[in-house]
């Protein structure tokens, strides 16, 4: 995973701080208590700053951290998606367009499937012409001496 996956909404000049709080936002609440933890395990004062910082910023006690709730969203975004509109000719336009959207994912990733197996196969005959080479080589070299 990459930083840009949870920290795409901070600025480019974010300190270690929001750096930090958004990685900890984008691995949840159980990542929060564990640097808490930590913190009161190797020095005292900063686990204390970490459960006041939690307490004041609200992530003690509610449900979930941001990306959960962006996770819930997204959910309901896309299952909202599916739900008929009411205009009969829209809906048989998205239907259509959705399975056409399926049929050429299907065929992008059988594609992109026989594009693996080529790259296999053109690695282990590469491979079995080198081992081939190898073991001409050693003949050659066991008959001169």
């Amino acid at each position: 995973m990459t930083t840009a996956a949870y920290t795409s909404h901070l600025p480019a000049n974010a300190g270690w701080f929001a750096r930090a709080e958004a990685w900890l936002d984008h691995k949840g609440k159980g990542a929060w208590i564990a640097a808490m933890v930590l913190g009161f395990v190797f020095f005292w004062p900063v686990g204390l700053a970490l459960l006041a910082y939690m307490i004041w910023s609200k992530r003690m006690f509610s449900k979930s951290c941001r990306t959960a709730s962006r996770h819930h969203e997204g959910r309901k975004a896309a299952w909202a998606a599916m739900k008929p509109s009411g205009n009969s000719a829209f809906d048989a336009y998205k239907a259509d367009t959705l399975r056409r959207l399926e049929a050429e994912q299907e065929a992008f990733e059988q594609f992109l499937e026989r594009l693996r197996e080529a790259k296999d196969k053109s690695e282990f005959d590469q491979f079995m012409d080198d081992r081939e080479r190898r073991a001409k080589a050693e003949a050659d070299e066991s008959e001169n001496a």
